[in-house]
């Protein structure tokens, strides 16, 4: 059986984090490198927005993708 973490510890460990993010701000929140967040939406893994050549990513997609929303 899987441990559940509660969302309110989610909301707290994320809640510096603006709701829409760039890729920065994306993989300092899931402790990754700025390549490989860009491998991630590349791959249409996590749900961005593509304008021109910036990445907005919601908040909630992220939270989708590591499982907690």
């Amino acid at each position: 059986m899987r441990d559940e973490v509660p969302n309110n510890t989610i909301n707290v460990t994320f809640a510096d984090y603006p709701d829409v993010l760039d890729v920065q701000q994306m993989s300092q929140m899931l402790g990754i490198s700025t390549k490989t967040a860009y491998k991630l939406l590349r791959a249409n893994n996590i749900q961005h927005l593509k304008i021109g050549r910036i990445y907005k990513i919601p908040k909630i997609s992220v939270l989708r993708f590591i499982g907690v929303a």
